[in-house]
């Protein structure tokens, strides 16, 4: 009985299992945590782009690549960079310590910034990752927990490069119409059609 214990810790301890701890109080924690993880996770999937909406974040509506989301009192508004994203354009942001909070993120070549600015009671968060952006006006008490959605959602989002492709070039929008004239006689010998009566 001692060997299968004895065999079962040592299993255990040999299997390597990892917990990484976020720390939810320091936002640079945060971001290192949640941006340095591969998410491979999405439940929410729109044209040329799906990602992970967190547990308690609601999808509200999508207008093109802008979506709304809200929680707790909170609404997030994302845009997916689409254009960006297709000619491989990052941004230059520089480090303004003037803002509550600011800093530039380099993660594996995805280049962004969180940028946090008081604003009378309220705090409004620009986070921008992976040729994505989200906005959020939250008062202080809230402002670790929507960096920390908006990390999942950011570090989440995977584009589908040819429905991009597709969606920028010139003739998808257009619509390929052909005029139909349901009262004009597609047989111009008309005298061959007679109504009996």
């Amino acid at each position: 009985m001692k060997k299968k214990i004895l065999l079962g810790l040592i299993a255990l301890i040999l299997t390597g299992c990892t917990i990484v701890r976020i720390d939810t109080t320091n936002i640079d924690n945060i971001i290192n945590v949640i941006l340095s993880k591969e998410n491979t996770l999405y439940n929410r999937v729109g044209r040329g782009y799906k990602y992970y909406v967190p547990r308690g974040v609601t999808y509200i509506d999508s207008s093109g690549t802008n979506d709304k989301l809200y929680s707790n009192g909170v609404y997030y508004y994302l845009y997916l960079d689409e254009i960006s994203y297709y000619y491989q354009k990052s941004t230059n942001y520089k480090v303004d310590s003037s803002k509550y909070y600011s800093r530039k993120i380099n993660n594996d070549g995805k280049i962004g910034y969180l940028e946090i600015t008081k604003k009378d009671d309220l705090y409004l968060i620009e986070f921008v990752y992976n040729f994505a952006k989200i906005e959020a006006l939250v008062p202080k008490e809230d402002i670790n927990d929507t960096v920390l959605n908006s990390s999942y959602i950011l570090s989440t989002i995977k584009y589908n490069s040819n429905i991009i492709k597709l969606s920028l070039e010139d003739d998808f929008l257009k619509n390929k119409e052909e005029e139909y004239d349901a009262f004009s006689s597609k047989n111009n010998n008309e005298d061959s059609f007679k109504l009996r009566y």
